[in-house]
């Protein structure tokens, strides 16, 4: 992260007047970095904090403290801290720091990712478990996600007959929204062709990188009105438009539902049954917790599958074992669906060796110490916040063999899950915090990357050798890949 001379300076005069933010640091802090006057360590963040703060970690230590400006920091870089903080203290660490760019949303209080583990925040969290992500509502909408994958590989057939090339984060992003949207509006939000896919895309990922890039008003909340670095600005119209969207879609429901008309028994349904009900507490709560579901369902499932094919077209011989065992389970006379999945556990550990090197969160949303506490010996002061480098503990080499290649083999020899039981592997977070859309989103992941490999060979385009192939990864709230991912299909044939 760059921050301009000047802005130094003018945040050091500030602070030097008004001096609320320069106290003596508690004993026994964790060990960390020392940082420059009144910035503290903000410029060892760099552009890609998770990688940063890995290679810090190395020299400081897997529990770290870092000064972000007046922020007392607290960096978890292994599985054994990511247990004492999410597990054994789960509950003095339940509670979040809001970073600006998210609260400039409307109403943010109402979200679900980012409010404090309150009595509504548990009760929002057993709603979401029971009636949306339980096996069963699941499987009652199964059929809708076979169809938005058959229309997945509908669009690369005609890429293919036309020698077309593949965006295949495109592609991925359009089918996992409209299953998405399938699933709580039972539309589609992007046409057949995937044309409009783009609006939306440029809204989550507004949203996705202005909230998790190091933002000066999150380090110096007495600057935050200044908004230095525009964060605020910029991410304001992207929360607004999809308010928007939402609002369009939830009337037409609810003036649906005033004239008789039957139900479609969606998750916009059940949400409006709830409303109803006055003890509900939901109310005028449903658009945050739509953007909650969309961002979080749409951006990271596509990331996944787009990093799942990146690793498999520099590996080869892993996409042919993939496909190789499509064919052996299923053939290519029908398309592949959700129950076919218990058959093919080299495809579930592609996935999940992709969710270690690449976790779609690289620093899950962080966490807020509630009250002074001891961790492993060292104090951690109330109002810290607290990073865990999911991405730095995927590729400890203490958990890992030869923890930085792509070695999904890995996973059929070991039980080791992402359901936040195994503390070097939590992509999906750990503890009263993980993500509650872990069915639904490994389902997503998973069909859309067969529904992909079932039908078509694929190959980089240009001539491009697999080595070639540029990995470079762009932060935010989630890791996409800096250059996106483009690859030429070909059909296999019967």
């Amino acid at each position: 992260m760059e921050l301009p001379i000047l802005v130094i300076i003018f945040i050091s005069f500030i602070l030097f007047i008004i001096k609320p933010y320069i106290n003596s640091k508690p004993n026994k802090l964790p060990p960390g970095p020392t940082g420059l006057p009144i910035i503290g360590s903000l410029l060892k963040l760099g552009t890609k904090p998770n990688q940063s703060l890995a290679e810090l970690a190395k020299k400081h230590g897997p529990l770290m403290t870092l000064q972000l400006g007046s922020l007392t920091t607290i960096v978890v870089s292994s599985a054994k801290v990511a247990k004492e903080i999410l597990h054994k203290h789960d509950e003095t660490f339940s509670a979040r720091i809001v970073p600006v760019a998210v609260a400039a949303q409307p109403n943010p209080e109402a979200t679900l990712a980012w409010v404090n583990g309150d009595h509504m925040w548990k009760k929002k969290r057993r709603f979401l478990s029971t009636q949306m992500f339980n096996n069963q509502r699941l499987d009652l909408l199964q059929e809708l996600r076979h169809q938005k994958a058959e229309q997945l590989v509908s669009h690369i057939r005609s890429q293919c007959e036309s020698g077309s090339a593949v965006d295949i984060g495109r592609v991925a992003f359009a089918t996992t929204l409209n299953l998405i949207s399938n699933t709580i509006f039972s539309i589609d939000m992007v046409d057949t062709e995937f044309k409009t896919a783009h609006e939306f895309k440029e809204l989550v990922w507004t949203v996705m990188e202005d909230a998790g890039v190091p933002n000066l008003s999150d380090f110096f909340p007495v600057l935050k009105w200044l908004d230095l670095q525009g964060v605020r600005k910029r991410i304001k119209p992207a929360y607004l438009r999809l308010h928007e969207i939402f609002e369009e879609n939830i009337e037409k429901r609810i003036e649906a539902r005033a004239i008789g008309m039957k139900k479609k028994g969606d998750f916009l349904d059940i949400l409006l049954d709830q409303c109803e009900d006055d003890g509900s507490g939901f109310g005028t709560n449903i658009k945050p917790l739509m953007v909650d579901l969309f961002i979080a369902g749409s951006d990271t499932s596509a990331i996944t599958t787009e990093w799942a094919m990146a690793e498999l077209l520099r590996k080869p011989e892993e996409l042919n074992k993939v496909r190789q065992e499509i064919m052996e389970q299923i053939g290519l006379e029908r398309a592949v669906k959700e129950s076919d999945m218990d058959k093919l556990p080299y495809l579930q550990a592609v996935v999940k060796e992709t969710m270690r090197l690449h976790p779609a969160v690289p620093l899950l949303l962080p966490h807020k110490a509630q009250n002074d506490i001891q961790v492993l010996g060292f104090n951690v002061p109330k109002y810290s916040q607290v990073f865990v480098n999911a991405w730095a503990i995927g590729r400890d080499p203490k958990s890992w063999e030869r923890a930085l290649e792509f070695l999904p083999q890995r996973f059929i020899e070991s039980n080791v899950d992402y359901k936040g039981r195994d503390f070097e592997f939590i992509p999906f977070g750990a503890g009263r915090r993980i993500c509650p859309g872990i069915p639904l989103a490994i389902r997503m992941v998973n069909l859309m990357l067969a529904s992909v490999i079932q039908p078509f060979k694929w190959k980089l385009p240009d001539g491009m050798a697999p080595e070639e192939l540029n990995m470079e990864e762009q932060f935010g709230v989630s890791l996409r890949k800096a250059v996106p991912l483009v690859a030429v299909p070909s059909m296999e044939e019967k």
